[in-house]
């Protein structure tokens, strides 16, 4: 999530940071903004696309051939001029860029406030531009960065300027990706190679914990212990496009691989794991109303309905509270009965979702307290209710939503835990699902290298037109929504139900052409999805199963099997999603199909 790009040589440094930037917009595009050095730092920044910015210029190249620029996807602070990057520090001398979370940078802020340094945006990123100023007052520059950079928790990729060192670009890397494009009389520092190909094909990789000095035509490389390094040159035979997807074929398979990012992401600074608790500063203001609700509607569509109901499970095991889940389509049309001890809750990856705004709206006539879970700062929704927490995904091309899903799951979790203790959650508790969610990437990633035994299985299902999904209890929105991702993706007719209700109905499609995909994972129903499974086998169905890894009497029965691993039942779905995703794309790609833009779906529904 946002771009980056730095460029040092012998060029007009703007033009080529304006087209750097133009090839990243896909990773943010709330903000934009460039420093470049001339008689000192000039900053020019825009609220809006890339095009507002470059208009904003007017051409202007202030005669520079070394600068930074920023393309933004807000996390800290509404998209504005006054939040867009680069920012400075007091002296005037220092510009930076940033991706990432700083995750200490309240702590960092206050000792720098207390030292007199005066803050001119509500972004973390801010922090780090005066920490270095601070650090300079006594260190040589290069030291000032990198003692910085050992104060800082979370994560960053940063790129430096400093008025006072006119032909250098400091650039450092900590779990937000930098590489370093190596040309002819010039170098490019970017966040991912969409902004390098049109110059070199000539690149180093930045790995965590180093930084790199940047000139013209030389760079050196230091671990921020600052020991120097010997770094490969590789190089790229990636197109534009190709770079913006980082190899991956399509944005959807993209942004399922970016998942456990995306879900430690949207943990970041909020999960307490010691404290068996979650710290969601989003709602802090509304915090003691939160704790007179006695009732919570959550609503949403597509696929953040099914997220929705996965929340409702959280929620009313273990907080305690009751939930109902409703189609935003259908809220504000059938008089809902809700009052001030009523909290509802909308759930959007875009913040713009039409249907959702009018039930927040509507909520809010009546006097509800009005929660939002979206990924798009200062989008419509997350302005208009009283207080809410962002995904913090980044930027989801793919109509098809992934890693906004999963990173719903992690937030509904997260407010599990932060409602749960509220009401009598106990510690052991709160400690055992805090611990267990903090593994969830790790998971993910376990599932993604199984890609390969996926494909094959999504090939066997290619000749099919009719499929069954069917999960219980917390699965059960895991099978509508892998129902809904085959759907969406290889237009295969696909039903998902609840695992009980297939014999009141369903099951009268069952023969030896109408497979059915079961959730079926080691959990306190497993014994009666189980007996589901059974039933559909005497018919001569064929089963694909998502089970627990080690389950060996699932083995006996299925067709097909992806293991997933063990975690809490509550947790389940956040693996249990994932093997289905990639089935629906294998099935989509191998079709044919642009499972980026499926036929007649649009990424943000903003009309009724």
């Amino acid at each position: 999530m946002c771009g980056i790009v730095g460029y040092v040589g012998k060029k007009k440094a703007v033009p080529v940071l304006v087209e750097g930037l133009k090839q990243l917009e896909y990773r943010g595009y709330d903000s934009a903004g460039v420093s470049v050095i001339g008689s000192g730092i000039e900053t020019v920044k825009a609220t809006g696309k890339v095009a507002v910015l470059e208009n904003k210029l007017g051409g202007n190249d202030f005669g520079s051939m070394v600068g930074i620029a920023h393309t933004r996807w807000a996390t800290h602070g509404k998209p504005s001029d006054r939040n867009s990057h680069p920012h400075g520090d007091c002296s005037g001398k220092i510009s930076l860029v940033h991706n990432g979370i700083i995750e200490n940078y309240r702590e960092l802020r206050d000792l720098l406030v207390a030292k007199e340094h005066k803050f001119s945006s509500d972004t973390d990123s801010e922090v780090v531009a005066h920490l270095i100023e601070e650090f300079a007052k006594k260190l040589k520059f290069q030291d000032a960065v990198l003692a910085a950079l050992n104060e800082i928790r979370g994560t960053y990729g940063l790129a430096i300027l400093n008025s006072d060192e006119p032909e250098k670009i400091y650039a450092a890397r900590l779990g937000s990706p930098l590489l370093l494009g190596v040309g002819k009389n010039e170098n490019i520092v970017a966040s991912d190679a969409s902004a390098i190909v049109k110059y070199t094909d000539k690149v180093v990789y930045l790995d965590d914990g180093e930084m790199a000095v940047v000139g013209s035509d030389s760079y050196e490389v230091v671990t921020i212990k600052n020991k120097k390094i010997q770094k490969k040159i590789d190089t790229l035979d990636w197109s534009i496009e190709q770079a913006q997807k980082q190899g991956f074929d399509h944005f959807m398979l993209k942004e399922i691989f970016e998942q456990p990012e995306a879900v430690s992401n949207a943990m970041l600074g909020r999960l307490l794991v010691k404290e068996g608790m979650a710290n969601l500063g989003g709602l802090k203001d509304v915090d003691e109303r939160l704790k007179g609700i006695n009732r919570i509607i959550i609503s949403s569509c597509g696929t953040s309905y099914y997220a929705g109901l996965i929340g409702e499970y959280m929620l009313e095991e273990f907080a305690g509270i009751p939930v109902e889940v409703e189609y935003a389509s259908e809220f504000r049309y059938r008089s809902p009965v809700i009052d001030k001890n009523t909290a509802v809750l909308a759930i959007s990856q875009s913040g713009e979702t039409a249907d959702t705004l009018a039930a927040i709206r509507e909520a809010k006539s009546k006097g509800a307290l009005a929660l939002g879970i979206v990924n798009v700062v200062g989008s419509t929704i997350a302005r208009e209710t009283d207080a809410g927490v962002y995904n913090i995904a980044g930027p989801e091309i793919g109509v098809a939503s992934t890693k906004a899903f999963t990173s719903q799951l992690t937030i509904l979790a997260l407010l599990t835990l932060y409602l749960g203790r509220q009401r009598g959650m106990s510690e052991a508790t709160g400690k055992k699902i805090a611990s267990e969610l903090k593994k969830i990437p790790k998971y993910i990633e376990g599932i993604l290298s199984q890609k390969n035994d996926i494909k094959k299985i999504a090939k066997k299902l290619d000749k099919y037109s009719n499929l069954l999904y069917l999960g219980r209890k917390y699965n059960f929105p895991i099978a509508l929504e892998g129902a809904l991702k085959i759907k969406e993706i290889s237009y295969v007719h696909a039903e998902g139900y609840a695992a009980g209700e297939m014999k009141h109905g369903p099951i009268a499609l069952i023969d030896k052409n109408f497979p059915s995909v079961f959730v079926v994972p080691k959990d306190s129903v497993y014994e009666k999805t189980i007996s589901a499974i059974e039933e559909i086998k005497a018919r001569g169905g064929k089963i694909i199963a998502i089970a627990t890894e080690g389950d060996k009497e699932i083995a006996k029965l299925a067709d097909e099997i992806i293991y997933i691993p063990k975690t809490l039942e509550m947790l389940t779905p956040l693996v249990a999603v994932v093997p289905l995703q990639l089935l629906a794309y294998y099935v989509g790609i191998g079709k044919g199909y642009d499972v980026d833009k499926p036929r007649n779906l649009a990424k943000s529904v903003t009309v009724e």
